[in-house]
């Protein structure tokens, strides 16, 4: 029997190499005997199953479909080359930041939930105007925020783990001196251990009353208990969230001036033809012995 080339989507069969069976797992159900599978692209959202990993023991390359890739590495075979999904999630993710600020800004939570009681209460809100927005992590996501950031007229303030002096961008040791000035501040960063909890209760005690939170990196870069205790002095707009998924009766779903999105951010229209397509194009590099993209672990 031909090794397999396991992908999430049918359309992507046609692009496996010659002299190789293809087949399609969307992460729904259990998949039988995996051991034949030597490039696995691994679903997107609730089909992540990293589980499987371990019972591919001829896999060669496993392509995630996120642009985070640290849930996977405990569960690789050895030799096996990991690519990420750096550049699919850019668009998505920043309309989706920009989304939560927005939403922040102009008070949409509430206007939603006087809607629904028939309320007619108008009062003026925040603006996105004049505010000063602090991006920690400016990778690709965080260059396609501040692209979109750009036409309403606030102060970008930019930050990476080492200082680009050249771009503008601040390095992660200046974030303690930023964070009392801003506004709004933005959490992009991958999931480490130098970023778990990086914004704690130091950090948060640092920023004004009333500035905004923004996490679409991962959880536990915001320090959740540290953000219960400022009881609504700090505002937060989730879409990931420590623990996830987030269970019943967890005090963040009725913390004061917190928004929460259920770990949407990356997977809107946008990011599904792009992905499909950045498959092909992986299947027809490997198939002709061609470096791979986004290669982030090799085996």
């Amino acid at each position: 029997m031909p090794d397999r080339v396991l992908v999430p989507w049918q359309e992507n069969l046609s692009a496996v190499p010659e002299g190789f069976d293809g087949a399609v797992f969307d992460g729904r159900g259990e998949p039988e005997d995996l051991s034949d599978v030597v490039f696995y692209v691994m679903p997107y959202g609730r089909g992540q199953r990293v589980d499987l990993l371990s019972r591919m023991p001829r896999m060669r390359v496993c392509q995630l479909l996120t642009a985070g890739y640290e849930n996977a590495v405990p569960h690789l075979p050895d030799g096996v080359v990991l690519c990420n999904a750096r550049g699919l999630h850019d668009a998505s993710t920043a309309e989706h930041a920009l989304a939560l600020i927005l939403a922040d800004r102009r008070d949409l939570p509430r206007w939603s939930s006087d809607q629904r009681e028939q309320t007619w209460n108008p009062h003026y809100t925040r603006s996105l105007a004049g505010s000063r927005v602090l991006i920690v992590g400016h990778g690709s996501i965080g260059r396609a925020l501040e692209a979109r950031l750009a036409p309403n007229e606030c102060d970008i303030v930019k930050v990476a783990r080492t200082a680009r002096p050249g771009q503008g961008v601040h390095g992660i040791e200046d974030l303690h001196a930023l964070l009392p000035e801003a506004d709004v501040v933005v959490l992009l960063t991958p999931l480490s251990e130098e970023t778990r909890g990086l914004l704690g209760e130091k950090e948060l005690g640092l920023m004004r009353d009333g500035a905004l939170v923004v996490n679409v990196a991962r959880g536990p870069v915001l320090d959740t208990a540290a953000l219960l205790g400022q009881e609504g002095r700090i505002r937060a707009a989730l879409d990931v969230t420590d623990p996830e998924p987030l269970p019943e009766g967890h005090p963040l779903w009725t913390a004061p001036n917190v928004f929460i999105t259920p770990h949407v951010a990356g997977g809107s229209d946008t990011f599904y033809p792009r992905a499909r397509r950045f498959i092909d194009e992986q299947l027809r590099r490997w198939g002709n012995g061609e470096p791979l993209e986004n290669v982030v672990l090799e085996g």
